[in-house]
């Protein structure tokens, strides 16, 4: 039986972590900005308009389990931190991905969601491993993967920059 979207909760001490809702929508879209995305495969959207068309465009995939994009927010507050991605969930391994709004970057939530989103993947979903693409000169990113047991297994050249690509082991032995 699939997982309901509306079930799914990923809690640490610090953070709430669940599927992306319309209710996150301002809080995301004011937090994106061209310097948050330099490292980013994709560039801000020109408009509102053009944001509510994408991220409405995540809803099918997150009420069909294919694809995942999580709200990340502060536990004690509700503060909006960011979004993670799990992708391609029916691979043998799903992509992960993380933003976090720039004024609350160096403090360790990304590292705690990926590795909170890529925990819940491996039991949840059963996930034998996990793709993580950034780019080459994203050392606090790359950094991210490698405190989860990333190495790198393939380069490519995007349009933006040039990318390593991390395999992740599966989290579900970790800890």
């Amino acid at each position: 039986m699939p997982l309901r979207s509306e079930e799914i909760q990923i809690e640490s001490e610090r953070l709430s972590i669940r599927p992306f809702s319309a209710d996150d929508a301002d809080a995301t879209f004011h937090c994106i900005t061209p310097s948050l995305t330099r490292f980013m495969s994709w560039e801000p959207p020109a408009s509102r308009g053009d944001f509510d068309r994408v991220w409405r465009g995540w809803l099918p995939t997150i009420a069909e389990g294919t694809d995942f994009v999580f709200a990340i927010r502060q536990r004690d507050d509700g503060s909006f931190l960011g979004l993670a991605g799990l992708h391609r969930v029916r691979n043998a391994s799903a992509e992960l991905g993380i933003w976090i709004r720039e004024d609350f970057q160096k403090q360790g939530f990304g590292r705690d969601a990926v590795g909170l989103v890529a925990t819940w993947a491996s039991f949840a979903l059963g996930i034998e491993s996990f793709t993580y693409p950034v780019a080459e000169q994203n050392y606090p990113s790359r950094r991210i993967a490698e405190s989860l047991g990333g190495v790198v297994v393939e380069r490519r050249e995007t349009p933006k920059y040039m990318s390593v690509i991390y395999r992740i082991p599966n989290q579900s032995a970790v800890g």
